[in-house]
């Protein structure tokens, strides 16, 4: 197990150093890595595929990732991604400082749920400082609020059959000739009933900043920051995920990334 870690790791520091070209949800894009054929992809989705059979097939479904001391929080979380939606619905929101928010929580659930930020606040909460590691190689150790995912999922009553969970964003990572396109992300439901897998309305003693997210954002500790959707306006339990976006499971997956992010 830690050797298949270590080894995607020293995958991750290489690629970022040499290859980081453009923003990957604030990581850089490695050039060519969309290309199905390109060797570099090919190493990856290797080291990837050991990492998800290693965290999946020998350690507990509930290990968890390494926490620290508030005395290790030495510098701001560095923002990833979008840091400044100019949405109109997300601007709604934010000039009402998020009182008019609601956290829509549908599909494969009996009980459907619009939350809004108090509601969401006052469920039982949790705070957990991990460090958020980027595809490009940095890395940054802060502290998350936020209320368990599997706890609003248990209020909402998942499903049989169910297999994921959909977070739909506010913000606007890209315009195409049809229109704006919206970031988009999916976690399983393994991961999505972690218990260090939640939805952050704070971080390092204060509410979530917007650059960070606010005002809601997923962290899901055992994965790279690219699947932590940030500005997240709805949640959506699904049984598949091939008919959002170019159907491979989040923006960036759609653009040649990987599905399963471990580390």
């Amino acid at each position: 197990m830690a050797g298949a870690l270590i080894t995607r790791r020293r995958a991750l520091r290489m690629t970022g150093s040499g290859l980081g070209a453009l923003a990957l949800g604030g990581c850089n894009i490695l050039d060519g890595l969309s290309d199905l054929d390109h060797p570099l992809r090919a190493y990856m989705e290797r080291a990837n595929a050991l990492t998800m059979a290693a965290q999946r097939g020998l350690l507990d479904r509930d290990a968890l990732a390494q926490e620290f001391q508030p005395a290790d929080i030495r510098q701001p979380q560095r923002p990833n991604g979008v840091t400044n939606p100019q949405d109109a619905d997300y601007l709604k929101h934010l000039n009402a400082e998020f009182e008019t928010y609601r956290l829509e929580v549908s599909g494969r659930v009996a009980r459907p749920l619009s939350l809004s930020l108090r509601a969401l606040s006052a469920m039982p909460a949790r705070s957990q400082i991990t460090r958020h590691d980027c595809v490009e190689g940095w890395s940054c150790i802060a502290q998350w609020t936020g209320v368990p995912l599997a706890t609003v999922l248990e209020r909402a009553g998942v499903l049989p059959g169910a297999k994921y969970v959909l977070f739909h964003c506010f913000d606007t990572i890209e315009r195409s000739l049809s229109g704006g396109v919206k970031y988009y992300e999916t976690i399983d439901l393994v991961d999505a009933m972690h218990p260090q897998t939640i939805l952050a309305y704070g971080m390092n003693g204060s509410a979530l900043p917007v650059p960070n997210g606010a005002p809601l954002r997923l962290r899901v500790e055992r994965q790279l920051g690219y699947k932590m959707a940030k500005y997240i306006r709805a949640i959506e339990v699904v049984d598949s995920f091939e008919t959002f976006g170019r159907g491979r499971g989040g923006y960036w997956e759609d653009r040649g990334y990987e599905w399963y992010a471990g580390i």
